[in-house]
This record gives C-alpha cells, structure tokens and sequence, in this order.
C-alpha cells in the first residue's frame, strides 16, 4: 500500500460485485483489496491493519453480520460499511440495524458511488 493512498477492503461472495466496486474506488484513489469470503479476510488482514471494510451481509458460511461482530470483539477500530440487496424491511430497518451492530453506514444494492465514497472518506 502506498503511504498516500487509503485502504479499503471488499468482502463480498459475489466476484462481479468486487470487480465493480474495486473498479470504482481504484478510480477515485483507494487501494483496494476484495474477498469472497469472511473465513479469507480474517486469514489475510490482521486486526490491527488500517483500512476501511466495505462489507455484504448475506454469504454463505460466515455472514456480514458475524463478521461485523467479529471485528468489533477483536477490538479493531476498523470503520466497516455494510452493504446489501436486502429488500425486507426497507434501507430505514436496515440502517438503524447496520448502526446499532457498529457499522459506520448502510447502503442498499445497488450502492450510489458518491456516497460510498464520501463515507470512506468521512470514516477514515
């Protein structure tokens, strides 16, 4: 990573949906790592390291929301952005729920670039 350029993780099981968000966040200057699974993010990025996490909720094995838990008890200070085309009840249900678990933001699927981006940028 280089030392000017901010780090954002994508943990996604969908490839398509990392390909496109790496695609977009590279453009607007972040270094960015994806990962299709929570198991291959946790064995790849200590909880020390710095960087943002860009984080669905539904995956097979380990979901966003244990995840998210995870990386809170570890005692990370990592910002995590939940994102998700979860439909059942709404982004309002779904933000107060992202909030209330530690997430510093929830986007519904498909995500405005812009807002992703000011929210990184505002969480770092």
């Amino acid at each position: 990573m280089s030392a000017n350029k901010k780090q954002v993780y994508i943990l996604d099981d969908d490839e398509s949906v990392c390909r496109a968000l790496k695609i977009l966040l590279s453009t607007y200057g972040f270094e960015v790592k994806t990962f299709l699974s929570g198991e291959e993010f946790f064995s790849a990025v200590p909880d020390k390291a710095p960087g943002c996490l860009v984080l669905d909720i539904h995956m097979p094995g380990m979901d966003g929301w244990e995840v998210l838990k995870r990386i809170i008890e570890s005692g990370s200070k990592r910002p995590v952005i939940i994102i998700s085309a979860e439909k059942n009840g709404g982004p309002e249900v779904l933000n107060k729920k992202s909030l209330k678990a530690g997430a510093v933001g929830f986007f519904q699927k498909p995500v405005n670039d812009q807002n992703l981006v000011n929210l990184i940028n505002k969480a770092y």
